[in-house]
């Protein structure tokens, strides 16, 4: 369960949904402000996507890749080749299928919402300018790299996300990195690849039906979001 704890952690990145207007000079505000209206003009999204969780007490760290659709209203899929795995929602339910162990996690995701996750963006019920401060916008970067990167804090203390790094590409505007960070300084690392927009994705690809045999069990909610 831990990695699903991880795996949730990165609906975060939802916010990131769209490509950002171009601009002659951009300041740490004005580049959140432009990714949250990109997030609210962007209906849906695909990507290739490629991970890297490096934990404190692991000497090699865990890699996944795959390709993930969002779409608003709480809706995600995240299909890992490697290793196979899915994670998704239909805006009510979340599942985290393992195949190869023949389990189902589930839960409610209002429940999920309700804890301040990450996930609370995929229903649009996050701001960034709310519900994070500006840690760092690295300018000496970003003036001489083809990249933004801008470093945020939550305002409500969450043990699983501490930090968020966001690496935004000049040329489209696109994130294209997102790094989530805990309390315990793991890091979760997210790369996306041949990002598309407003595909016309159908609610119907968020459903989930479980294969006979499978054993399901009910996913632990989050705890001590919120500095509870």
């Amino acid at each position: 369960m831990k990695r699903m704890v991880w795996l949730v952690s990165l609906g975060f990145v939802l916010v990131c949904f769209a490509a950002l207007p171009a601009s002659a000079a951009m300041t740490g505000m004005a580049l959140l402000t432009e990714i949250q209206n990109g997030y609210q003009k962007t209906n849906d999204l695909e990507a290739q996507f490629v991970q890297e969780y490096s934990g404190k007490m692991m000497r090699i760290p865990q890699k996944a890749e795959g390709k993930v659709y969002l779409k608003k209203k709480g809706m995600m899929r995240w299909d890992y080749r490697v290793p196979n795995q899915k994670l998704i929602s239909n805006g009510s339910t979340l599942w985290f299928y393992q195949p190869e162990e023949k389990q189902v996690f589930v839960s409610d995701v209002e429940k999920v919402l309700k804890e301040k996750t990450p996930l609370a963006f995929l229903a649009g019920e996050g701001d960034l300018r709310r519900d994070f401060k500006l840690l760092n916008f690295n300018e000496a970067i970003s003036q001489k790299e083809d990249h933004y990167v801008v470093e945020l804090a939550p305002v409500e203390q969450n043990p699983m996300l501490a930090k968020l790094v966001l690496t935004v590409d000049k040329k489209n505007y696109y994130v294209v990195q997102a790094d989530v960070i805990d309390s315990l300084g793991n890091v979760t690392r997210t790369r996306f690849l041949e990002i598309k927009t407003n595909v016309g994705l159908s609610p119907s690809f968020f459903q989930f039906t479980i294969p006979p045999g499978t054993e399901v069990l009910q996913m632990k909610e989050p705890s001590g979001a919120g500095g509870r």
